[in-house]
């Protein structure tokens, strides 16, 4: 019997498919996926997302938290919104960024006197809040609790009157109410 024909029959579909450079590239990625995962425990490490704990078994290295979620919902034109969250922050090429702070999330509502942004923070105290209005367009919400902390910017919709900002925080959700700035009417020019 000849070589190709012992191989053929070892092998049915020989000519078409190569099993071991199948698992050849597997195992490459296998690879290139554990050296990923190193770099980013080494870059957790420094930032605080590795801790060591004793117990009667031994130490034990607890990694995390890591946390990635989006939310869609529909705007207000009928198409869906995107929204992403968490500390972890993919990029389009290469590794993804691993932050300290979550991106908590977060629903800006225009209504017809006022600007309403709701924020989900979990896990944090009224007192481990800070927010600041920015410019007139922009909403900063910072939280830093001993387990937890947030940080996000907050495009608003239209300028707010920064001093009538009024908050409320009950089981880890932050409800912030801005009044809009008043529009200005313009002066009358006299003609001459």
């Amino acid at each position: 019997m000849s070589e190709w024909r012992r191989r053929r029959r070892r092998r049915p579909f020989w000519p078409f498919i190569n099993i071991e450079d199948i698992f050849a590239d597997l195992m490459e990625e296998l690879e290139e996926m554990h050296r990923y995962m190193e770099e980013m425990m080494r870059g957790a490490e420094e930032r605080g997302l590795v801790r060591t704990r004793r117990t009667p078994y031994g130490e034990i290295r607890e990694f995390g938290p890591f946390v990635y979620g989006f939310s869609v919902r529909i705007g207000p034109d009928g198409k869906p919104e995107i929204q992403e969250f968490g500390n972890v922050v993919p990029r389009r090429f290469g590794r993804p960024e691993i932050r300290e702070e979550r991106e908590p999330i977060v629903d800006v509502y225009e209504e017809d006197e006022e600007v309403r942004v709701i924020a989900e923070l979990p896990g944090v105290s009224k007192d481990d809040i800070e927010l600041r209005v920015l410019d007139e367009r922009r909403l900063v919400i910072k939280a830093s609790g001993e387990e937890r902390k947030y940080y996000k910017e907050v495009d608003l919709p239209c300028p707010v009157d920064p001093d009538s900002a009024k908050a409320a925080y009950r089981n880890g959700i932050l409800d912030v109410k801005l009044k809009k700035r008043a529009k200005p009417e313009g002066r009358r020019v006299k003609i001459e």
